[in-house]
């Protein structure tokens, strides 16, 4: 057991530090390469920070654990939500500007909805999962045409302003690229170890694993990404990070691991219990974020209840486990 916690602990705090380089030498990368802002804020901001949530996936379900890997899919998205949006809102209220994150809103409602309809029958199965992916190439390919056309979208000149004070060169980026890259690897295979070793010797499931642990633990470089845009003022940032990091989850993480291995035989209670608060959340963000099409502030007050909302989920996922 304590080699196990060490494992996770040493898992996590590697998993944090490789995903910011790997963020860091991605969007100095796409800067050197011409990349428009806003792609890099939809792309490599938006989804770069799901690639521990990728990698944990896609190495759980090649270890033979897809519970794990879809636990860790929809957790991270109830996380994004609940608690790093939570915890950014109390630090300074939000306001949503950009277009193109209340267009990506309504994206995401539908996207859980899909993710719903597969998952009513209790399994993932390889065309499902096929399914996704090829839902991820048309949201990546959305992204690439609305990036080429807008250019004076709010979360662009956000990006804009990052990028310029970017002090990586051209080597350093793509050296930093690629190290983030391998200790991602190595990083999740560790995490991925120690709680698979900690759910086998406390006798609970590899899906609450994923939902609680893992999926707070790859959630880090989210939370660490919008606090830090949040305390700058660049909200657009803060709240495209969460959506498109959510959109990422749905449809890669989950597609991804599906393709390695279908997901099956997991509990009703994944459908019934887990998408149903994943499902309830984003509508929650909708609605908080945007009003009859218009602006509308995060306050201090909607973060105290997204914040209730995780500590409520959580609560209930450790009765279940304590009452099964």
């Amino acid at each position: 057991m304590l080699l196990a916690t060490l494992a996770i602990i040493a898992g996590f705090a590697l998993l944090v530090w490789s995903a910011d380089r790997f963020v860091d030498g991605a969007a100095a990368s796409a800067q050197y390469a011409n990349v428009p802002p806003l792609l890099i804020g939809m792309l490599v901001v938006g989804f770069g920070t799901s690639a521990p949530e990728m990698v944990v996936s896609a190495m759980a379900a090649m270890d033979g654990n897809p519970a794990l890997a879809l636990g860790n899919a929809i957790g991270s998205n109830i996380v994004n939500i609940t608690l790093i949006l939570g915890v950014t809102t109390l630090i300074a209220p939000i306001a949503v500007h950009s277009t193109i994150v209340r267009k990506e809103l309504p994206i995401l409602l539908v996207v859980t909805l899909a993710v719903g309809a597969m998952l009513w029958n209790y399994a993932i199965s390889f065309t499902e999962a096929l399914i996704l992916i090829g839902g991820f190439l048309l949201l990546v390919g959305w992204s690439i045409k609305h990036a080429m056309q807008t250019n004076d979208d709010p979360l662009a000149q956000e990006v804009n302003a990052e990028l310029t004070n970017q002090p990586l060169s051209r080597k350093q980026a793509l050296i930093w690229l690629v190290i983030g890259l391998v200790l991602l690897i190595i990083s999740s295979r560790i995490l991925v170890w120690g709680a698979v070793e900690i759910a086998q010797q406390l006798g609970v499931s590899d899906l609450i694993v994923g939902l609680t642990i893992v999926a707070l633990g790859t959630s880090l470089p989210e939370l660490a990404a919008s606090i830090i845009a949040a305390r700058k003022g660049e909200h657009d940032i803060a709240v495209g990070n969460v959506v498109g990091s959510n959109m990422f989850n749905a449809l890669a993480v989950i597609g991804i691991a599906g393709l390695i291995e279908p997901i099956n035989e997991i509990g009703r209670e994944v459908f019934w219990r887990d998408w149903m608060v994943m499902l309830a959340v984003t509508v929650l963000l909708i609605l908080v974020s945007v009003r009859f099409g218009k602006t509308r502030e995060i306050n201090r007050a909607e973060g105290v209840l997204l914040l209730a909302c995780y500590v409520g989920y959580t609560s209930m996922l450790v009765y279940t486990t304590h009452s099964a």
